[in-house]
């Protein structure tokens, strides 16, 4: 039952590549004046879906070896070592997540303060009623 199970969401993973591949060439015959057969179209889908494929296994596999459950992103920048635009982008985007995630922590730590001073000044002109 569970292998049904799996290979049934596999297909719909499969679908839903198909699906993307379909309408980015779409994009792409709109914009070049090109046309791109169905076959293409399937052929890029597929080779897609089987690197993903093989990302994931090597994601699952660097996290295993660091004796982790979780995959983190230098897992993630370890799988895309090879390809240097790809590694390239990951590492930037990284870099924008951790600026944003250091600026919030930052605006709750204000925040935080404001709240206590501001709950201080509420004892104390409680306790001078």
């Amino acid at each position: 039952m569970k292998m049904d199970e799996d290979e049934a969401q596999k297909q719909r993973l499969k679908a839903a590549v198909h699906y993307t591949v379909g309408s980015l060439c779409q994009h792409i015959v709109a914009e070049c004046e090109k046309q791109i057969t169905k076959q293409t179209i399937a052929a890029i889908a597929e080779t897609a879906f089987r690197q993903c494929d093989i990302f994931a296994k090597d994601l699952e596999a660097f996290a295993r070896h660091a004796k982790r459950h979780t995959v983190t992103v230098d897992d993630v920048k370890l799988t895309a070592r090879r390809t240097t635009a790809l590694y390239n982008y990951i590492h930037q985007k990284n870099e924008e997540l951790a600026l944003n995630n250091q600026e919030l922590k930052e605006k709750r730590k204000k925040n935080a303060a404001k709240r206590k001073s501001k709950d201080m000044e509420a004892e104390e002109n409680e306790v001078e009623d």
